[in-house]
């Protein structure tokens, strides 16, 4: 089994973590602060429990799966045995790129070093190590241990060995593993989120509210949920992120966000994260109630 290490404790490193580990692969699970470390290791056994409760993983298993999991506090610690390293840290091109750049010193010569990123270049990012053959993109989606996707993106120098390795990995997590290459937004993203931001100017243009909106793609298209629920939760900021990057990378003014979304942004109204976005998500229930500012 390789020795796994992720990068980041929060929603999606400590799902990473958690279905690393539950496949039988030891895992050190890096993040600078120890209570975010402790509240990671927390919502892994919550959600272990679930899965023992549903009967699809025993009181053993899930012992197991923890007794495989290694905090760290320091990344030169946490890497030095890796074989494959995971970095699942904010969507931000500066922090993931100085993150790169220790990997390369910390991590052992022939350890294969993988990114979460949604949105931001493969390319870019391996160009900053020695070793850019072995730098590639692994997308897993949200939440990580009920989803079967993991985009696998290929940097411009990601070897074919390094592309097979990782395929075979996300398979061996019961995932399906889809090779892409690097361009914004890779497949995931490029297509999702102009859907999101056509979802918001729609609202922002007056055609019609939040709940309608959401309402037609739910029973129209047979989304299991509507595009703006979904942008709350996967965060407005990382929408507008990602959105950012399309633009960017693509100059296309049909990837501009939408002044809407990059106002909410502005005023701290993220979403689940938040407690406030298009919905608001502080009332203790699973109903969805719309945020004051769109109640008709």
């Amino acid at each position: 089994m390789f020795n796994v290490a992720v990068i980041g404790s929060g929603t999606m490193g400590n799902g990473i973590a958690h279905v690393f580990a539950q496949h039988g692969f030891p895992v050190a699970l890096i993040d600078i602060n120890q209570p975010a470390l402790d509240k990671a290791l927390g919502t892994i056994g919550k959600n272990l429990d679930r899965q023992v409760t549903k009967g699809s993983l025993t009181a053993d298993d899930k012992a197991a799966t923890l007794g495989r999991l290694t905090p760290y506090t320091t990344l030169a610690d946490g890497v030095r045995n890796a074989q494959l390293v995971v970095e699942a840290a904010t969507e931000n091109i500066d922090l993931k790129l100085k993150i790169f750049r220790d990997l390369d010193q910390h991590a052992p010569q022939d350890a294969i070093l993988a990114s979460n990123t949604s949105s931001i270049s493969i390319t870019q990012i391996a160009a900053v190590t020695q070793r850019p053959a072995q730098v590639i993109g692994m997308h897993f989606m949200n939440p990580v241990p009920v989803m079967q996707l993991v985009e696998v993106i290929r940097g411009y120098a990601t070897s074919d060995a390094v592309t097979t390795q990782v395929m075979d990995l996300a398979r061996q997590l019961s995932k399906t593993p889809v090779e892409v290459n690097d361009y914004p937004g890779f497949v995931a993203n490029r297509i999702l989120m102009p859907m999101i931001n056509e979802a918001i100017y729609t609202l922002f243009e007056g055609v019609a509210g939040v709940a309608e909106i959401d309402t037609v793609m739910k029973l129209g298209m047979a989304h299991p949920m509507g595009p703006l629920q979904l942008a709350d939760f996967i965060g407005l900021d990382v929408c507008l992120a990602i959105l950012k990057v399309l633009h960017e990378g693509l100059g296309n003014p049909k990837y501009a966000p939408c002044p809407l979304l990059v106002n909410m942004v502005a005023a701290g109204r993220l979403g689940v994260k938040s407690g406030e976005g298009f919905y608001s998500w502080g009332h203790g229930t699973k109903d969805l109630v719309l945020a004051e500012r769109f109640r008709k």
